[in-house]
């Protein structure tokens, strides 16, 4: 692996790097399931949200490397199976979201990190879009004269996972903490998390 990272072109290592940065910094999916993570929590609920997207990531570089994305960019069926699997599930976190409005920030997210680690890995890896996104990107950056494209993947994976995963963490820790300062309008910041969480089920349907 160390001879593969040293094949790399420093200048397209670097490339790489500001590209995963600039994505991150794009507001998308990720991005508004740890700020709606944050605000309806606090600041350990929404770097809480980042470790459990971080992982997700994790196991769809893994599949990118087996080559199973690719699969599921050719089966249709299956992209939009997980599709609509993964928008219910978003729409079941609005709904309870909205229900325990002002009591969620106070003690489920807020004493249970481990809950939402388990809900951000899991609405990231019931959305297709990301598997296809690390299949389309990522091998941008491999070449084959170097190793195998796989053990590519997997490397740059990592660093744009833990680029990813810094960036979140601060995401969600600032939202947390801008919540913290409104905690009397605990159940408003509820109900705008669960908006959010609707507005993703959404747009994973009709985008």
């Amino acid at each position: 692996m160390w001879d593969i990272l040293t094949g790399f072109d420093p200048a397209l290592l670097w490339a790489f790097v500001g590209a995963g940065l600039l994505l991150n910094l794009t507001p998308g999916a990720d991005f508004m399931f740890v700020s709606a993570s944050g605000i309806a929590g606090g600041p350990r609920a929404g770097m809480a949200a980042a470790i459990g997207i971080s992982f997700g990531i994790a196991l769809h570089l893994i599949l990118a490397a087996a080559g199973v994305s690719a699969m599921l960019a050719a089966w249709p069926a299956a992209y939009d199976a997980i599709r609509y699997i993964g928008a219910a599930y978003l729409v079941f976190l609005a709904v309870q979201t909205w229900r325990h409005a002002g009591e969620v920030a106070q003690s489920d997210a807020a004493r249970r990190p481990h809950r939402a680690i388990w809900r951000g890995f899991v609405t990231n890896v019931l959305n297709p879009k990301t598997a296809l996104f690390i299949f389309a990107f990522i091998p941008q950056f491999t070449d084959p004269a170097i190793g195998p494209v796989w053990a590519q993947i997997l490397i740059l994976g990592a660093i744009f996972m833990g680029v990813g995963l810094l960036f979140s963490l601060t995401l969600g820790a600032a939202a947390g903490a801008f919540a913290h300062v409104l905690r009397r309008r605990a159940r408003a910041l509820g109900r705008i998390s669960a908006v959010m969480f609707g507005g993703l089920a959404a747009r994973l349907v009709w985008d």
